[in-house]
């Protein structure tokens, strides 16, 4: 083969394996990030007493391992932050416990339900711990525990309701559940009987206040959940007794750590002999710590120091994104406009991909799904970034095109019959003029990238909106958090919208 022939050869391997991956990363984006659905169910309202169990069970491989383990953010009390911000509840301090008992440590990810289970079926964790129900269907994707409790149903209505006091006075009204819950799966089965509706929400703290609000009459929630909801003045009360459901369990991937599974079921058999794991429950269940009502003050001096960290990791998460995105922008925005034609479809495919695709669906690509399709996992952060920098590029690509294209065409032409080249009149004589006209759209890119971070709690992130869940999910002060989160945001957006400005108007004036 002669070097010429050699030189196409390579070069068309090269545009060959660049298309490959091109029409992957297309085909990915559009399929998403594989979602799975599953239960979370909670524990007894009066503690269940421990099975009996034979001699203690010996520490497996799993000895001096860590293993990552996620969990749900907002499922009181198996999972949810106390005042001082620490994850804690009943799942928490069986696995800890368990952990200890065995040997291996944990790092635990509160990413939600939903993203815990595709953060393991995408390898991200080891291991799930989230109230989740063993079922047949489950079973062919994951590998179950022991049972660790077993779970059940009831209904709840607002306080001040006297009017709803069965399932017979629910026809032709709405009720709330929480997506994939055991709760879920109860209203299904008697929503034809009794003939009312049923509404999937996200998290047992949101679906109480659709109630609290009037938009559904009851929720059917796991009875231990419920409970302890009430006690924590949730602005609920229980109306029925409780309907048997299904056990929990932790679960791991089929086929996969089983040593880890080996470890959970030899810690909890030990915890149950030597009566802590009764303990743990009795922790949360028979005597749970009731929630003082304070002032909105007293809200906000409790809730500064998870905020701010929130808020940090929000700015952290936006310059980080900001600066790519301007790199981005430049380059695929002169590519626009250039006179290459194979730039300037490369620069559209990424603008036209990235714009005509929703920003969640991006997020769990990179976080999930890519992870699946090259088996090297992303820390939340680097995903976040990857996505707020290639959504927010997209978006300063067309400023970048669209400002140089507003400058006069003349006035390229007037410096290139100077005998002036033309990057050098782009540099000198056009981009100067485009950038005054690009800088307002930069400022408005810049708020809404900061604005969107908010969308990466749902992967985990922990910017100020996940701070605030996790903090009205134990408070239940849904309104009044939202209140103070929405405030920060604002005051932030605020003084750098006035920077920027202040800036603009300094240099290009």
């Amino acid at each position: 083969m002669d070097a010429k022939t050699l030189k196409t050869y390579r070069l068309a391997t090269r545009r060959g394996r660049a298309a490959l991956g091109a029409a992957l990363t297309v085909l990915a984006l559009f399929l998403g990030a594989a979602s799975a659905s599953a239960a979370v169910l909670p524990a007894p309202a009066t503690a269940p007493q421990a099975a009996p169990a034979s001699a203690p069970a010996a520490a497996t491989d799993a000895k001096g391992k860590t293993f990552a383990i996620a969990t749900d953010t907002t499922f009181a009390p198996f999972e949810f932050r106390n005042g001082s911000g620490d994850l804690v509840g009943i799942d928490m301090d069986l696995l800890r416990a368990i952990a200890a008992n065995q040997g291996f440590t944990v790092d635990i990810k509160s990413l939600g339900f939903d993203a815990a289970l595709q953060a393991l079926q995408s390898n991200q964790v080891q291991g799930v711990i989230a109230g989740m129900s063993i079922t047949d269907k489950r079973k062919l994707i994951f590998d179950f525990s022991d049972p660790y409790f077993d779970s059940g149903v009831q209904m709840a209505v607002a306080k001040n309701d006297d009017t709803v006091k069965d399932y017979a006075a629910l026809k032709g009204k709405t009720v709330s559940v929480k997506r994939g819950s055991e709760g879920e799966t109860f209203a299904n089965s008697i929503k034809d009987k009794y003939g009312f509706t049923v509404k999937s929400l996200a998290d047992s703290a949101t679906m109480y206040d659709d109630v609290k609000a009037g938009n559904s009459v009851a929720v059917f929630d796991d009875y231990p959940v419920l409970a302890y909801g009430v006690s924590q003045n949730n602005g609920l009360k229980i109306v029925t007794p409780k309907e048997r459901g299904s056990s929990y369990g932790f679960a791991v991937n089929k086929g996969q750590d089983a040593d880890l599974l080996a470890a959970f079921d030899a810690g909890l058999a030990n915890l149950k002999a030597n009566g802590e794991y009764q303990k743990i429950l009795d922790k949360y269940l028979a005597a749970p710590e009731t929630v003082k009502q304070t002032g909105f003050v007293d809200l906000l001096v409790n809730s500064f120091p998870a905020l701010m960290k929130g808020l940090g990791m929000t700015l952290l998460a936006t310059a980080l994104s900001l600066v790519i995105a301007l790199v981005l922008g430049v380059l695929f925005g002169f590519f626009k406009v250039g006179e290459n034609k194979i730039l300037r479809v490369i620069a559209s495919i990424y603008v036209e991909i990235f714009r005509g695709t929703p920003l969640l669906v991006q997020a769990f690509f990179f976080y999930f799904g890519l992870p699946q399709l090259t088996g090297q996992p992303l820390n939340v952060l680097t995903a976040g970034v990857i996505t707020l920098s290639l959504n927010a590029g997209a978006y300063m690509t067309e400023i970048v095109r669209g400002g140089i294209q507003s400058v006069d065409p003349g006035q390229l032409e007037a410096s290139r019959s100077l005998g002036l080249g033309y990057v050098t009149s782009m540099r000198r004589v056009v981009v100067p003029q485009a950038i005054k006209i690009m800088t307002p759209s930069f400022i408005n890119q810049f708020v809404i990238t900061l604005k969107d971070t908010s969308l990466l709690a749902v992967i985990g992130f922990a910017e100020l909106t996940y701070q605030g869940q996790q903090i009205y999910a134990s408070n239940f002060r849904t309104g009044e958090t939202l209140i103070i989160v929405a405030a920060l945001y604002f005051i932030v957006i605020f003084i750098l919208t006035q920077f920027s400005n202040a800036l603009d108007r300094k240099f290009n004036k």
